[in-house]
This record gives C-alpha cells, structure tokens and sequence, in this order.
C-alpha cells in the first residue's frame, strides 16, 4: 500500500525562514501521522507571472529554489500556475491532492488560497479534508520582534539596501548567479577589472556597492560588487542596472563563465563622481572597505547567518 503524504503547498520565494518553519512543521505532523511530508511548491511567484513587469520580483530563481529546497531534506514537486491557476477548487483536491499525489494530511500558511479566483482557500480546505478525516492544520505566521517574516519584507529589505537584515531573514546570504559576459573593459583601465554578470531579468539587484563573496568554479574569493547604471561616465541603455564584480587576487579570463556572488553587506550608494581620478580613490576605498567587513563576516553559502558586531 502507497503510503500517504502530508503535505504543504507554496511559493516559498527565497525559501526564508518562515518557510523552514512551516517545513519543520510538516516534518512533525507528518511523523505523527505516519506519513511521508511532501512540499509542493510554484518555480516562479503567481504576481511575476501575471504582472506586465515581471523583472526583478524574485527572491529565487527556479534552479534555485529547487536546490533550496533539496537542502531541506523535504521531497518536494513543482506545480504548473498556468495549468492550476483556472482550476476548479474542487477538481484540484480531488483529482491533483488526492488522486496525484495521495493526500493524507494538509498543511498551509495563514495566506494560502489557490485555484480559480482564489476559491481554493482555509474554510474550503477544512471543510474538504473534514468531509474525509484527513487532518488539516493552517500555520500560524513566523514572526521576529512582532513582525511577519515574509517574502515581501525580505524584498523591501533588498530594495532599501539592507543587506543584513535580507540575509537574516533568509538565514544565509542573498546570491546572485550569472554568466560572465563582454563588457566595455572601463574598470581593466581603471585598475579594477570586473566580471559583467548577465543574471536575467527575473531577479531582484539590490543597487549599490557592496561586499561579496565569489565562487568561480570549486574555489571562493573575496570581492566587491557595484550594481546600477554608471552614472559617472554613463555607459548604460537598460532599463537594468549592470552587474560588476571585481574580484580579488583573480586573473584569469571566465567569459563565458557561471559565477556565484553572495552579499555580505552594502558599502555604499552608487554615486556619480567628477570625473575618473575621483572615481578611482573611491574605488580603491571600497577595496579596504570590502575586504576588512568580510574579514569579520562568517560565511556560509547555506546558513545560517550570523554578521559580527
């Protein structure tokens, strides 16, 4: 006999602490019951699917989150939006919870609701999973100092710069990956070459300079990275800012290349200097400055995350 689930269901965009929360829940029930906990989860956020400007609304990109996920230990499976999104609430518990996937117990968030016109929501559930004598629970909110931990916070958090308080909230450092691409090789004359990243367009850049960590291949270094749009010699026609990451003690050529940076903290706003020798002093700071914060910021690209007073 096939053992039933108990199972959650989500976006679970960045996979942040309040998510890790609910998953150790599940794991509980699901021990109680006898059950295998099973996280079912959309690749991408339901609002950057449905919005006429889905770019940089996303805390983890679909690769991501799957290799997110797979370091919880929880078995998880992607659902299709596009193909539960007009869904019957009724066909989807019936013929997706039960028949696909062999529901034996039920968890959500205080926020979920799903299928046509959001129909699908707690009441519906409660009243479906007592019709059958499946257990169902609605987890309380994960909060930290009276606040609701949540995608949309971390996101703010990025948007205003605060990298420390991203990172606490997902537990580990917020990560960028992209594929090296040509650049206008300015900061190779400026003495500092930089790596452009292409990071797509889903992604969310928090704009600034910062510290980071690098991963090129097996090995990690240190590194600081600038984000937004040149302002001191105005090299940009996007409506994305640009990826620059100058990495230290690192010459070789990766264009081409998949690297990883991680964000140990912001250094400062981009700024628009008078002219290039101002640029470079500003630069050459930034160095010191990236290199004596990483030197008191623990790493570990999975958590948790801890920053040294």
């Amino acid at each position: 006999m096939t053992k039933k689930r108990f199972i959650t269901i989500g976006t679970f965009d960045g996979v942040h602490i309040g998510h890790r929360y609910l998953f150790g829940r599940l794991e509980s029930l699901a021990v109680r019951h006898l059950q295998k906990p099973l996280a079912l989860y959309f690749p991408f956020p339901p609002k950057t699917l449905l919005s006429e400007h889905p770019e940089m609304t996303v805390l983890s990109t679909p690769t991501e989150k799957k290799a997110l996920l797979k370091g919880t230990g929880l078995e998880a499976c992607a659902l299709d939006f596009d193909v539960c999104r007009n869904m019957e609430p009724d066909y989807f518990f019936e013929q997706i919870l039960l028949k696909e996937y062999q529901m034996g117990g039920l968890l959500v968030g205080q926020d979920f609701a799903f299928g046509k016109n959001r129909q699908g929501d707690d009441d519906f559930l409660r009243r479906e999973c007592a019709k059958r004598d499946i257990p169902f629970e609605v987890a309380p909110f994960y909060q930290i100092n009276g606040k609701k931990v949540s995608s949309s916070l971390i996101r703010k958090a990025l948007a205003m710069g605060d990298i420390e308080c991203a990172n606490a909230l997902l537990n580990r450092p917020y990560e960028l990956t992209g594929t090296v691409v040509q650049g206008h090789k300015l900061g190779r004359k400026l003495g500092f070459p930089t790596a452009n990243l292409d990071t797509g367009i889903y992604k969310i850049l928090p704009l600034g300079v910062f510290a980071v960590k690098v991963r090129v291949g097996r090995k990690y270094y240190d590194g600081f990275c600038n984000i937004g749009f040149r302002p001191t010699v105005n090299t940009i026609h996007s409506c994305l800012p640009l990826v620059e990451v100058n990495i230290f003690d690192f010459h070789q050529s990766i264009y081409g290349r998949k690297i990883t940076i991680w964000f140990a903290g912001k250094l400062r706003n981009e700024t628009k200097f008078n002219g290039l020798d101002a640029l470079v002093a500003q630069l050459k700071k930034d160095r010191q400055s990236a290199r004596e914060l990483l030197a008191k910021t623990p790493f570990s690209p999975n958590g948790p995350y801890e920053l040294k007073p």
